[in-house]
């Protein structure tokens, strides 16, 4: 597929091209060096070991290997074709592809995923005919009156592109047939429902305010319908669809996450309601998940982009039980978390209308505080404290808290409030939190043994690769591929000394690769290859190899050094088939063919230098 690419232009695009900000709106990086670091992407780590090379406009995982250019990370990301990654580069960087180029991109999209286009076609179709009824028509009057009566403001109502579903059972279900949309499609894409009897489709949404629901790109997706009459459910959210994966999405955040990079913060809610209103009232770093609970999937994304997570739950018992989970979750993918603590037992949106988004801002999102603090109010709930037995079921609560936390210092901020509060010696609440953190040793040494060989069977093939010692010839082929990759005089040398004999068939592959380009007079540049490489554990390796420091010169000693072991692996290789087959040609009692073997060894023997 690259192939239909000239070389040419595809050069011309990486040098307008930025990796690292490319690969910034996924992962937040930061510059250790020359390089920059981020928590990678294809796999679970809380330790940075995913690197960008601005210089070299490549990116490498140490931990994983996932590695490549610009457009093998699309690929990689979003599952895009070749042509799809660079034509997705390109429009970012207003670069104009070839008529040829693009129609291949679309043939390639259409044919791959027509029935996904399509869906995607109709709810951009939907979400503009909704957003001119509620704002341009007579029937959308009544909802426009309610969304003011909430606080919308027009400029709130175009920026979020709210609209409105009309009252009726099938004017949508016409409008797409019109427009030669395939109902059953547009079943698959939740916005019809199929009658009972099989006869036909009606509306899914019907009188309903109409909230568009982007991907992280910033497709519509889905639409949440708010009801205005008695319908239940209060608000409808779309399917699951092809399109459309709740545990996946975060609302808001594709226009979110500009925001979460420069405060450096996430604020989480729980609809997209309250993100409305915080985004209004200034806090533009909020998302929401979509009617479902916190997933792991959800904090993976969360985490790639950002460390600090405030939660700003209901301030109602779900709503603090919500906040404990999210906060679990969000700590063991190594989330700092912090708790916007509503009052009142009001909801976020409910607060904003009630004092507004000033106070919201300040005295809610800004005077957020850390979990501990928030589970310490979370255990009074519920407890007179004048009690002794709840004073003493409080205590207990809170130090088991104490107990899990990591830091001595931030355990004994908290010792001393508690015994202040109380009146109670520190001696003996450090007494009682010796009991809790050998009870707390003994659950995860239990843990530990239990899921310690899953764990190990898990990452053996990453420890392995990170651990090993490569022999000596695997090092000296990597060392010269990565002299060849700086050097055309390395390349002539390397071809005439050793060819295609590399031992490692990827090895041997790469250089072949490498070969090609010096051959048509072009420099083996990482763009170059990456441009040939269209697999992805060659990628893999050419990412590695370009990691690798070397100097600018490689002397002669060297490189007849590296020669040598690449040669004499091969040769030894042989000599111990050889001596396998002597050896069983001497129990077959066929001694002419080991006599001859014998001498094809020593040979092999005497070539070793």
């Amino acid at each position: 597929m690259s192939k239909r690419i000239p070389d040419e232009l595809l050069e011309q695009i990486q040098k307008n091209a930025d990796i690292v900000e490319v690969i910034g709106e996924y992962v937040q990086l930061r510059k250790q060096g020359r390089n920059y670091f981020g928590l990678c992407p294809f796999h679970g780590e809380n330790t940075p070991s995913f690197s960008v090379s601005a210089d070299k406009q490549i990116f490498h995982c140490f931990g994983c290997g996932a590695g490549g250019n610009v457009f093998s990370f699309l690929r990689q990301m979003e599952g895009y074709s070749f042509i799809e990654a660079v034509s997705h580069v390109a429009d970012k960087y207003h670069i104009d592809l070839p008529d040829h180029v693009a129609n291949a991109q679309i043939s390639s999209s259409q044919q791959e995923d027509t029935a996904n286009h399509k869906m995607i076609e109709a709810h951009e179709l939907l979400k503009k005919f909704y957003h001119h009824l509620l704002v341009n028509t007579k029937e959308g009057q009544n909802a426009l009156d309610y969304l003011r009566s909430r606080g919308f403001t027009d400029e709130t109502i175009a920026k979020f592109e709210i609209g409105y579903a009309l009252d009726s059972w099938d004017f949508m279900t016409k409008f797409l047939e019109k427009r030669g949309f395939d109902p059953v499609m547009m079943e698959k894409a939740g916005l019809l429902i199929q009658r009972e009897n099989g006869t036909g489709f009606f509306d899914r949404f019907r009188d309903r305010v109409m909230f568009p629901i982007h991907d992280h790109h910033g497709t519509v997706v889905a639409f949440s319908g708010r009801s205005l009459g008695n319908q239940q459910p209060k608000y409808m959210n779309s399917p699951e669809t092809p399109l459309f994966h709740k545990s996946k999405l975060l609302y808001h955040f594709h226009d979110a996450r500009m925001h979460i990079r420069k405060r450096e913060r996430a604020v989480l809610f729980e609809g997209f309601a309250d993100v409305i209103s915080a985004v209004t009232s200034g806090v533009g770093e909020s998302v929401a998940t979509m009617g479902t609970s916190l997933t792991e999937e959800h904090v993976k994304l969360l985490r790639r982009n950002v460390e600090e997570i405030i939660l700003c739950y209901d301030s109602d018992t779900a709503g603090y039980e919500a906040t404990m989970k999210a906060s679990d979750l969000l700590g063991k993918r190594g989330c700092k978390v912090r708790v916007a603590m509503i009052p009142d037992g009001l909801d976020p949106d409910d607060y904003i209308r009630k004092y507004g988004g000033e106070k919201f801002r300040n005295d809610i999102i800004d005077a957020s505080v850390t979990l501990m603090t928030f589970k310490m109010n979370f255990f009074r709930r519920g407890k007179n404290l004048s009690d002794e037995g709840d004073r003493l079921a409080y205590m207990k609560q809170v130090l088991r808290e104490i107990s899990r936390l990591n830091g001595s210092l931030e355990q004994e901020i908290y010792m001393k409030q508690l015994a202040g509060e109380f009146s109670i010696s520190l001696d003996s609440l450090k007494e009682q939190l010796e009991l809790f953190e050998k009870q707390q040793r003994q659950e995860a040494k239990s843990t530990q043994e239990e899921s310690g060989l899953e764990k190990r069977r898990a990452h053996l093939s990453t420890q392995v690769r990170r651990k090993r010692l490569r022999p000596a010839y695997e090092n000296a082929e990597r060392m010269l591929l990565a002299h060849m990759l700086k050097s055309d005089d390395v390349i002539r040398k390397v071809l005439d000394r050793v060819g295609i004999e590399f031992n490692i068939d990827t090895h041997r592959a790469l250089a072949t690769y490498i070969y090609a380009l010096y051959e048509e007079g072009k420099e083996p540049t990482p763009q170059h290859l990456m441009n040939r490489l269209e697999d992805d554990v060659m990628n893999q390796l050419l990412t590695d190899i370009l990691m690798i420091q070397v100097g600018d010169e490689l002397s002669e000693a060297e490189l007849s050094d590296y020669v040598k072991k690449v040669l004499n692996h091969r040769n030894w290789s042989m000599i111990k088939e050889k001596e396998l087959e002597r050896a069983e040609a001497e129990r077959q009692k066929d001694f002419f063919k080991a006599a001859t073997l014998a001498k094809e060894i020593v040979q092999l023997n005497r070539s070793l230098k």
